[in-house]
C-alpha cells in the first residue's frame, strides 16, 4: 500500500474541520495540494489581483513548508515563485470563487 498522509498546517485546522478537506496529501513522494485561494486573515479575498496572488502562494508555500517540500518542488503552477524549468501550468478564468470577491484558486502538485 502506498506511503499516505494528510498535511494540515496549524494555520488552516479551522477549515480542515470545518469544511472536511486536507490542504494537501502525500502520497508515496508526491504532494497534492489543494486549491489555494487569496484571502488575508480576516477571511476576505482583497479587490486587488495582486494580492490575491500573493496571498495564495503564500498558502501554497505553507502548505508545502508543511509537507517537507518547497517551491522548487513543484511540478504543476506557475510564475513568480517559481523558477526555470517551469513546470506545467493550466489558468481557468472565473468570475468569482467560494469566497466573495476571491478569483485565485492556486493548485499544485510537488515531488519530494
Amino acid at each position: 500500500m502506498s506511503n499516505f498522509r494528510t498535511v494540515v498546517p496549524e494555520a488552516m485546522k479551522t477549515n480542515y474541520d470545518v469544511f472536511h478537506f486536507a490542504p494537501a496529501t502525500v502520497i508515496d513522494n508526491r504532494v497534492y495540494a489543494s486549491g489555494q485561494i487569496g484571502i488575508g486573515p480576516d477571511g476576505k479575498s482583497p479587490e486587488n489581483l495582486d494580492e490575491q496572488f500573493t496571498l495564495a502562494f503564500e498558502s501554497v508555500g505553507l502548505v508545502l513548508k508543511e509537507a517537507d517540500a518547497t517551491f522548487d518542488d513543484i511540478v504543476s503552477v506557475k510564475d513568480r515563485y517559481v523558477k526555470e524549468p517551469y513546470p506545467a501550468w493550466t489558468a481557468v478564468g472565473t468570475t468569482e470563487l467560494a469566497i466573495p470577491g476571491a478569483v485565485v484558486e492556486i493548485k499544485v502538485i510537488a515531488h519530494i
